[in-house]
């Protein structure tokens, strides 16, 4: 008896954690999103030597994972809309997906969450974000005036460890030297 309850209550509980996933946008939509309907949209398949995954992540004060970074470049006719990237990382134990937006000149234009997997409760909002348009790689800091989330702290941390590492690429692998 004592067994049946106990798989009884493991099933609840999967099906409870599992009932927090939420994919907000497809890929599809995201690139819609991030740089308007009826324009083309490229993959930059980014791949950094040594010396530049040194350079990034001095830059974006994290570690990289990966040594394959994807940039999608909206494109209108030759001229370039913007690039934006996807970053999927963990926040406590399960996923989330960023699209972090950039303008042609490497300025963050806007993040979009099109997935989260943990308690809606620890999901950064919209509004959250917008404290870090235009603002320099270098003064995004939580020490620097950017403002956390109570109760979302871990989010809020891995979402601008995001934004960090997608901009300091822009800055080293594709911003043009003037």
């Amino acid at each position: 008896m004592n067994f049946i309850k106990s798989i009884l209550i493991l099933g609840l509980l999967t099906a409870v954690s599992s009932s927090f996933a939420t994919v907000f946008y497809s890929k599809t939509e995201a690139m819609e999103l991030a740089f308007g309907k009826d324009t083309s949209v490229e993959q930059l398949a980014l791949f950094p030597n040594e010396q530049q995954t040194a350079a990034i992540q001095q830059l974006a004060k994290v570690k990289l994972e990966s040594g394959l970074f994807t940039f999608y470049v909206g494109k209108n006719q030759d001229k370039i809309l913007g690039y934006a990237a996807i970053e999927t990382i963990t926040v406590r134990t399960k996923p989330e997906t960023l699209m972090i937006v950039l303008t042609p000149d490497g300025e963050l234009r806007n993040v979009y969450t099109l997935a989260f997997h943990e308690p809606p409760e620890y999901m950064p909002p919209e509004r959250w974000f917008e404290q870090f348009t235009k603002r320099p790689l270098a003064d995004m800091d939580f020490n620097k005036g950017v403002d956390g989330i109570s109760g979302a702290t871990l989010s809020t941390h891995a979402d601008l460890d995001s934004i960090r590492k997608v901009m300091a690429i822009y800055q080293v692998l594709v911003k043009k030297p003037e």
